[in-house]
């Protein structure tokens, strides 16, 4: 099976149209898979928007609803199981994290937004911190806006869309736990979530669909996201 979903899907499909296949070089496959194969290493974290490291390397950013998955899917992207701290207690990552894939390209875990098990005063303080992360940072190329496929869209995350959009930041949307929602359930929260961000001027039209559990949809995202450290280091080995 393949590993992402265009926007809008019909109805009704077999369980092999909710992960398609896609027409995408076994070259760009193989690159993805080689580049999230080399070290991965915490390279630091940031409590305040003092502490924010320097822009040494281009970013790609994993945003979402506060236990959404972003620390699962950082560790099945690198293939390490406790490379990002996983929890089942919402806003348990309260800082934002850094980690230096191969001198190539820096993966950014944010802290979720929406409900957490913490004060008021620093749930403030750490969206306060994403917004100026994402509205201020030049070395940022992609934030990944990671969408629980048992809820589809909802109300904590519409304001980080206008958030994206306001500061033209491209952004692309991940179904995380796709493996928990039937073929024609998950189809429809696929849909519903396309024509959504059809009226998002810095969405990406794409949406991709994963499982950290279960591996799936990882090998063609690792090859999308390959790309923006391609565009940085044009002559580096693959």
């Amino acid at each position: 099976m393949g590993d992402h979903a265009p926007p809008g899907r019909g109805l009704n499909p077999s369980p092999a149209d909710v992960f398609p296949l896609r027409d995408i070089e076994p070259e760009l496959i193989e690159a993805g898979r080689k580049l999230f194969a080399a070290e991965c290493r915490f390279a630091a974290g940031a409590a305040d928007p003092g502490a924010l490291p320097p822009e040494t390397l281009p970013e790609i950013a994993f945003i979402g609803r506060s236990n959404v998955g972003k620390s699962s899917l950082v560790n099945a992207l690198t293939g390490r199981r406790m490379l990002a701290r996983t929890s089942h207690t919402p806003g348990r990552t309260q800082q934002i994290n850094f980690f230096d894939l191969g001198k190539r390209l820096m993966l950014v875990d944010l802290p979720g937004y929406g409900f957490a098990s913490a004060s008021k005063s620093a749930i403030r303080s750490w969206t306060a911190l994403i917004q100026h992360y994402l509205r201020g940072r030049a070395s940022l190329r992609r934030a990944c806006l990671l969408i629980d496929a048992r809820r589809g869209l909802t109300e904590a995350d519409r304001p980080m869309l206008a958030l994206c959009d306001e500061a033209a930041l491209s952004y692309q949307v991940v179904l995380t736990k796709a493996d928990a929602v039937g073929p024609t359930a998950l189809a429809e929260v696929a849909a519903a979530v396309g024509t959504e961000l059809a009226r998002h001027r810095a969405a990406h039209p794409e949406i991709h669909l994963t499982s950290a559990e279960k591996r799936r949809g990882i090998a063609v995202l690792r090859a999308a996201l390959s790309e923006f450290a391609e565009m940085a280091n044009p002559g580096a080995p693959r």
